[in-house]
């Protein structure tokens, strides 16, 4: 196993620190590292993605774990720092410099099922989150997400029905997927320590209801959600049937969306999938 120089010595070495721009905050502490490692299970040999690897502290967790770690990174301070730890692992890491919302992760993984584990930078973790749990086509490549979050939008992700955090993150992320907070992160551990507490969210595919489209749901959840005070005879309006389909499914018009199920936006989305 490579020998490597304590991360903090690896970040002042380069002169790096972590960007407010890009959303950046950084993970020092290794044994909290090793173990966001492991929550996906045994990654020895297994493909996995990382978005916004930073100087590379969970990377190295990763590829300490056996793992075959490919790396979208935007900013290039952090490249050096990364080809080092490539060095220390032969063929085991493959960094892309680029934008990780308009690359194509499919096509980077070459097609083959892979793992997804990253401290998200704060400003892209909703969009990439959401649009990893889009697409008709399911099961998705990814086998799992195993996502840093501030703790806020974590909630968001595992809410259940009549809480106030439960909406449409908690349904897209529910439909087809188990989601589950699987660890919760202090804000000391960061540096520069965040202003919030953060989690770590683990989500694996499960099977796709029959009969949905995935971008009705969608629709769905934006408008019913969209306007989560007025009643889903309202806010639904702008959803061509959606409220003729209340009626069919046997969901009172009166209520909130925040009171369905996500088996009752399912419901929805099958009548009006038909």
């Amino acid at each position: 196993m490579a020998d490597l120089p304590p991360l903090r010595e690896v970040i002042a070495r380069h002169g790096l620190s972590a960007s407010k721009a890009l959303g950046q905050n950084f993970l020092f502490d290794e044994q909290l590292l090793d173990r966001i490692a492991a929550i996906p299970g045994d990654l020895a040999g297994k493909k996995v993605l990382e978005v916004g690897p930073g100087p590379g502290g969970l990377t190295r967790a990763l590829l300490r774990a056996g793992a075959e770690v490919t790396a979208i990174e935007m900013d290039s301070r952090c490249l050096p720092a990364l080809a080092e730890l490539g060095d220390a692992f032969p063929g085991k890491l493959k960094v892309i410099q680029g934008d990780a919302l308009k690359l194509d992760h499919a096509e980077i993984m070459g097609g083959e099922p892979f793992a997804v584990l990253s401290n998200l930078p704060y400003n892209v973790g909703t969009a990439l989150f959401v649009r990893w749990l889009g697409g008709e086509n399911w099961p998705p490549l990814w086998t799992s997400l195993t996502l840093m979050f501030q703790q806020e939008v974590a909630q968001r992700i595992a809410a259940t029905p009549d809480n106030s955090a439960y909406g449409r993150l908690a349904v897209l992320a529910q439909w087809r997927s188990e989601a589950k907070m699987a660890m919760k992160v202090h804000r000391s551990a960061f540096t520069p320590p965040p202003k919030v507490m953060s989690a770590i969210v683990h989500v694996e595919p499960r099977e796709m209801p029959d009969g949905v489209s995935a971008r009705v749901l969608e629709r769905l959840t934006e408008a019913a959600f969209g306007q989560r005070r007025k009643m889903l005879r309202q806010s639904l309006k702008g959803v061509p049937g959606a409220v003729e389909a209340l009626e069919q499914v046997g969901i009172d018009p009166q209520r909130r969306a925040e009171t369905l199920s996500v088996a009752d936006f399912v419901a929805l989305a099958r009548v009006l999938s038909g």
